[in-house]
Parts: structure tokens; sequence; C-alpha cells
């Protein structure tokens, strides 16, 4: 797969302004799937890629970039807007801008989208990587509690577990994609600040994610599939999409919906 080019970077416009519901990552992935080949989308929307009794989607995508206001319990986005979409698998990639080129519009919830532009790109992560989170990465573990029942622990960066959960993930995708053993060698996460923490809604539940800018050491594959593929759980529901840069940028607040400090 060297020299693929994997990463979708969508432009979109309107006639009028874009709302949504604040928490939209339902209808972004919903639009994904309708935007791409039937049966390579039943299949990965049913199926995916199992390792270890585990399946995995193999994409993410960044939250809606651009401006907006909130408005009570909807956003109001002002075209254009940008969304990125990434995925270690050729296919993916290629159904993907395929469809967007042939349909030309989409839709987003009420709202009708047209595709200004879509480029394809291919970011070269290296052993030492910064990157910015573009949607919420997750990382959790399901626990028994001791009367019975079960609950969700999530983890932030900085946290030992949760960089353990991460290269875990990391590595079963890798599997997922080459069929056969990762490389060898640890990773190592740090927050170059605190991580922000993230509520955002899907359909009915509520999952805990953070944003922020992260370093990231390790063998290069792993590193690769963490830009390629997401970094952490939930990553084919909107989360764990990052970009890789080459300074930190200046602390900025994020508006969006579910953002906290």
């Amino acid at each position: 797969m060297e020299g693929d080019k994997l990463r979708l970077k969508i432009e979109l416009t309107a006639t009028e302004n874009i709302r949504l519901p604040i928490h939209y990552n339902h209808l972004v992935q919903a639009m994904i799937y309708q935007s791409m080949d039937r049966e390579f989308a039943e299949f990965l929307h049913e199926h995916g890629y199992e390792v270890n009794k585990r399946k995995f989607k193999l994409f993410t995508f960044s939250r809606l970039l651009g401006q907006y206001k909130i408005l009570g319990s909807e956003i109001l986005f002002s075209p254009p807007i940008n969304l990125i979409i990434a995925s270690p698998l050729k296919e993916f990639s290629q159904y993907l801008l395929n469809g967007l080129l042939t349909l030309g519009v989409i839709r987003l919830g009420k709202s009708e989208l047209y595709i200004k532009k879509a480029v394809m790109e291919a970011p070269e992560a290296k052993s030492k990587i910064t990157i910015k989170l573009l949607s919420p990465v997750v990382a959790y573990s399901t626990l028994l509690k001791p009367e019975g029942g079960k609950y969700t622990c999530y983890f932030q960066p900085g946290e030992q577990e949760f960089v353990r959960l991460a290269e875990e993930n990391l590595r079963r995708k890798y599997q997922a994609v080459y069929k056969c053993e990762p490389p060898t060698g640890e990773i190592q996460i740090w927050c170059l600040r605190p991580p922000r923490l993230n509520l955002i809604k899907y359909k009915n539940f509520t999952i805990k994610g953070y944003s922020g800018i992260l370093k990231m050491q390790g063998p290069q594959p792993l590193l690769q599939m963490a830009i390629d593929a997401g970094l952490g759980s939930k990553n084919s529901m909107g989360f764990g999409c990052g970009e890789l840069i080459n300074k930190p940028e200046k602390n900025k607040k994020n508006m969006q919906p579910g953002y906290k400090k």
C-alpha cells in the first residue's frame, strides 16, 4: 500500500447556512456509507475486519471544520466547510472518492451540500510525530461492578492506561489491514498541553473523548496507522482523527459543542 493516497479532504458548500443538530457524528457517518459502493458499504457496516473477535471499520473522520455558531440544540455553519476522512484501505478511499464525485451533492440531516473540491492526500508519519486531533480521541475499558452489571471507564491522554489501550488498538488495526504480526517496540504518547474533555452524544449514548495536541514515538508503521485509521476507539463514529503538524499551535478556545476545559 505504500504510496497510496489514503486521506480525503472535502470542501463543501451550500446556498444557505448549514443547520445541524449539535451532535451530528451519526449524520456524517451515514453520509459516508451512502456515498460508497453499496456492497462494500454493507460489508463494512455489517462486518468490518475482524481480529481476535474484535471488528474494525478502519476509517475515521474529523469534525466539520469551518465558521459556526451555536443556537440552542443546533449548530449553524457558514459555508464553506471542510471534512477530512481517512482510511488505510485503498478500496475505501477509491469507492468514497468515486461516489462523492459522481453524486456531486450530499445530504447531512436536512441540509443539501455541494462538493466544491475533493483532494486526496498521503501524509507520512515518522517514528516521532506531533498530531493535532481533529476529532476527540476515545480510550476505554468495560469493567464489572461489584454488585453486578457493567460500566465504562474512560481514560485521557497522559494516563498510562490510555497509552496501553491506544497501542493495543493500533496493533490490532495493523493486523486487520496487513494480516500479519505488527512490528515490535513500544509506543509513547505525551500531551503538549492538558487535553480538553469532550462529551459527545452518538445516537442514544454519551461518549467521553479528549482533544488537543499529542506527541507520539514508536514503530513508524503503527504511528502511520494512527494517522490513517485513527487513534483510539470508535473511529468510524467520528473519533480519533488526527493530522500531522510541524509546530504546536497557540492555544485556541474551541467553541464546538461537548467541549469543556
